[in-house]
């Protein structure tokens, strides 16, 4: 999530075709309006604005509903973030940015054109805690082999193969998969560090590669694709042939 946060940002003020534009004046309005109720503490009324389910930073869970958001609204908009909002000007600190939609200041939160806020770029000091503390446990729950992450990236299953990918630091990614009968506690069948991140196109599509031998494993993630398109895929490639091609279904992320 960190690289696709970082890939998005250099597109966005670097690309000719993804200039912030000034706000219309229609959009204005609604940004008015939701400053006036973060300004009053109006929960329910931002709940209605909230794209369901709202990722967080994995591996904190997504907001599931109105009910949740509520119950978590003190964790994610902290201080912080409500400076941000309620001291920002509509014509001045949003700005609209083609099909992504709105965004605060360089990004730090993002809103629809229908005004339905869709992503928020800040994590609160108890937000970070407890991330912390759900990649301790998860550090747990791997075979002692592999716990050695510094962050967890995502969990893949396809028909026949379970995949881990974590970030180890520094911009170094490893590969471990089991066949799809085994747990992550058990030794794992394959891994393969020193693997990279590759955004794919403007969409958000990007992958992991990594490499061993004369072999190549790409775990591509489909954020922007047809009505059809699974959510991930893995490719396996040897000598530039490629040998393998599932679908995969992302457990976790």
């Amino acid at each position: 999530m960190k690289n696709i946060k970082i890939f998005l940002a250099i597109l966005i003020f670097n690309s000719p075709f993804l200039q912030a534009q000034d706000l219309k004046p229609e959009y204005q309005k609604f940004i008015s309006k939701f400053i006036q109720e973060v300004k009053t503490g109006d929960k329910e009324a931002i709940s209605k604005r909230i794209k369901f389910p709202f990722k967080r930073d994995y591996p904190i869970p997504s907001v599931k509903d109105n009910a949740d958001f509520i119950k978590r609204y003190n964790q994610i908009f902290d201080k912080v973030l409500i400076e941000k909002i309620t001291k920002s000007d509509p014509a001045k600190d949003w700005s609209e940015v083609g099909w992504r939609g709105i965004m605060l200041n360089r990004g730090d939160m993002w809103i629809d054109i229908d005004g339905r806020i869709i992503s928020i770029n800040n994590q609160s000091e108890e937000e970070l805690k407890l991330k912390n503390s759900l990649i301790a446990e998860q550090k747990k729950s791997v075979n002692t082999s592999i716990s050695n992450f510094k962050e967890p990236v995502a969990i893949l299953e396809t028909s026949k193969f379970r995949i881990r990918i974590d970030d180890l630091g520094n911009d170094n990614y490893r590969y471990a998969s089991w066949s799809i009968k085994k747990k992550m506690t058990d030794t794992p069948d394959l891994v393969i560090e020193k693997g990279i991140f590759v955004a794919d196109g403007t969409g958000g599509n990007h992958y992991y590669e990594f490499k061993k031998g004369n072999f190549k494993y790409q775990c591509y993630f489909i954020v922007l694709g047809e009505k059809d398109s699974p959510p991930a895929v893995l490719t396996v490639s040897q000598s530039g042939k490629e040998i393998l091609s599932q679908t995969a279904k992302i457990v976790s992320r």
